[in-house]
Order: C-alpha cells, then sequence, then structure tokens
C-alpha cells in the first residue's frame, strides 16, 4: 500500500468556554462542521466533536479491513454497518484522555458462518491502523460482529 496522506482545515475563534470552531476535510468530502466545548461535552446540537470525529475514522478503517479479510477468504460482504464508540475520560495524573473504542458490526456475506466471521474480525482488527493506534496509546479497544 502506498504512503497515505490526508488535510483537513481547522478554524478556531474565541475562548475555550465561548469560542467555536469548524472542520473541513481536504478533499471538500465536508465542509465547516461545527464544534465547541458546549457541544462536545453536552448535547451536539447538530455539530461534531474531535472524539465524534475519531470514531468515524476508527469504524471506518475496520470496516474498510473487515471487508478486505472476508474478500481474500472468497466471502466479499454484501453490507456491514458499523457503530463505534469513543470513550473520553478523565485519567488520574494525566487529565482527559481516550480510553476506550468499541466497535460493533454486523455483516451481511455469502457463505461466511459465525466462526469464519470472527476469524476474519480479528485478523482486520490486528490490521486496522486505527486499532493500532489506539491500543498503543493505551485505550481499551473492543470489536464485535454478528451476522444480520
Amino acid at each position: 500500500m502506498p504512503r497515505i496522506e490526508r488535510t483537513a482545515d481547522i478554524a478556531w475563534e474565541g475562548n475555550l468556554a465561548r469560542g467555536a470552531g469548524t472542520v473541513s476535510a481536504g478533499s471538500d468530502a465536508f465542509s465547516g462542521l461545527g464544534y465547541s466545548l458546549a457541544t462536545r461535552i453536552g448535547a451536539p446540537e447538530g455539530e461534531t466533536s474531535p472524539e465524534e470525529l475519531l470514531a468515524a475514522a476508527h469504524g471506518g478503517c475496520l470496516t474498510m479491513s473487515l471487508a478486505g479479510e472476508l474478500s481474500a477468504v472468497e466471502t466479499p460482504p454484501g453490507h456491514i454497518a458499523a457503530t463505534c464508540r469513543i470513550v473520553m475520560d478523565e485519567v488520574p495524573g494525566q487529565g482527559h484522555q481516550i480510553v476506550a473504542s468499541h466497535v460493533e458490526l454486523v455483516v451481511t456475506a455469502d457463505g461466511v458462518d459465525e466462526d469464519g466471521l470472527r476469524a476474519a474480525l480479528a485478523k482486520a482488527d490486528e490490521g486496522c491502523p486505527f486499532s493500532a493506534l489506539l491500543r498503543r496509546a493505551g485505550a481499551d479497544v473492543q470489536s464485535s460482529a454478528r451476522l444480520g
């Protein structure tokens, strides 16, 4: 696989408590996603957060990795739905840290059974760069998959 580089443009205006920012993809896939401290720690109110973007990145990476593993054993998926939950919490002596990422996947794939799906998921998780990054950072990374 070639070296991959992507960019995002981020802007922030004001102080932490009352300020707000926007995030835009360098690819123009999304533009002007709002975020603020109030919507990060409270109700999202239609805005995003760094944790939500990380959840999307980890879930997206793991679904692609699982699709590759299932395809490698000639049971390519028809559909994969994933939900990723990122948990940030106060860690004594370290401040707020990402402490967990839990990904739940529902897969439709002809010719694969639950055991085959578990084996493919284990390989996919091992090969997912975001799973590896989060584990190296000390986060509890868990993934589960079921046929749907």
